[in-house]
């Protein structure tokens, strides 16, 4: 069976939104290979409505050098009110048995980039199997947080390491019922 894993860019004080103004002093190599390795373990990228729009939007026509690969992974969205997926190689899924389905068939893992609602919905409903966290050493102050106020999700640590950057690559896998 495959996993289901989201890699998240996050701030010291939870934001995970608009990573791109406050997330590049602190890329090296090093994250680099831990986001190029997060990617690779994967075969299907899991978006949220709003990801999927946000990226569909840029990725076709961009001339970046990773359009490529964005542009021709398969990629499933998981939304009740998206009408049609018009983006390259991208299909829709519309509840979380369809995707429990596609999680029992053979294959890489399932990634999940950004998509915030989606990866909370996920560790609710006990689908998402590791949540990778690069965690920057930097408060943000506003935007999305990866977590509401009042949630409470137990999760167990799998591995950290720290980069020369400040920023911490932790995993955690969802704690096991008590």
């Amino acid at each position: 069976m495959r996993k289901i894993v989201a890699g998240l860019f996050v701030s010291l004080d939870g934001v995970v939104q608009d990573p791109h103004t406050w997330h590049f002093p602190y890329f090296d190599d090093a994250m680099g290979a831990a986001v190029g390795a997060l990617m690779e373990s994967s075969d299907v990228m899991l978006l949220g409505r709003t990801t999927y729009d946000g990226f569909a939007e840029y990725w076709p026509t961009s001339e970046d050098e990773f359009a490529a690969v964005m542009n021709g992974k398969r990629k499933v969205v998981v939304s009740s009110t998206l009408q049609e997926a018009t983006w390259e190689n991208s299909t829709i899924v519309r509840d979380l048995d369809e995707l429990r389905e596609l999680k029992a068939q053979p294959g890489k893992n399932l990634g999940i980039t950004g998509s915030v609602v989606l990866v909370r919905s996920l560790l609710r409903a006990g689908l998402l199997d590791e949540l990778h966290l690069l965690i920057h050493p930097i408060v943000v102050g506003h935007g999305q947080r990866l977590f509401d106020d009042g949630e409470t999700i137990p999760l167990t640590l799998a591995s950290s390491e720290t980069f020369k950057t400040g920023v911490l690559n932790v995993v955690y896998t969802p704690a096991p019922a008590a």
